[in-house]
């Protein structure tokens, strides 16, 4: 007979009971964060490109207009609003539909970012323009691209 015992060292089973709590847990925090995309493209466009760029700080008094050639297929650009074409005359509409839809103090502040196609004809960026000064939005900005230096 030995003077030692030996032991069956076993390691217990892992508590897994509150692992559904985790998961629910981090797919709710992401849910809440994640900023899901709100446009369904219809136009191509290239960002033109630009050095004196700003970030925008509060995102939610912007609103996007979309110009340039349409994915089926045409030539001419046209013009995208949410979720559909327009013709530069219908901008105005667009414009009295967002401000109904936000505070009165983002109206204040609403700005419109024009998303243009570098190579967007110049006539329909500006009836668009005209559109918006009809509307009395003139707070607009041109969306673009920081410009990478170019390496020699």
């Amino acid at each position: 007979m030995s003077m030692f015992k030996r032991r069956d060292h076993s390691v217990p089973g892992l508590n897994t009971a509150s692992l559904p709590d985790l998961i629910f847990t981090v797919l709710f925090f992401f849910m809440i964060v994640t900023h899901m995309k709100e446009n369904q493209m219809k136009v191509k466009f290239q960002e033109p490109q630009g050095t004196k760029l700003e970030r925008l700080t509060k995102k939610s008094t912007v609103s996007h207009i979309y110009i340039g050639k349409p994915f089926k297929g045409g030539q001419q650009d046209v013009v995208q609003v949410n979720d559909r074409i327009v013709e530069a005359s219908e901008v105005e509409d667009f414009i009295a539909a967002e401000r109904k839809r936000m505070s009165p103090e983002d109206v204040k502040k609403m700005t419109v970012s024009i998303k243009a196609d570098r190579k967007a004809n110049m006539g329909v960026i500006t009836d668009v323009k005209q559109s918006l000064r009809r509307a009395n939005a003139l707070k607009i900005l041109y969306s673009g691209k920081k410009e990478t230096p170019v390496k020699k």
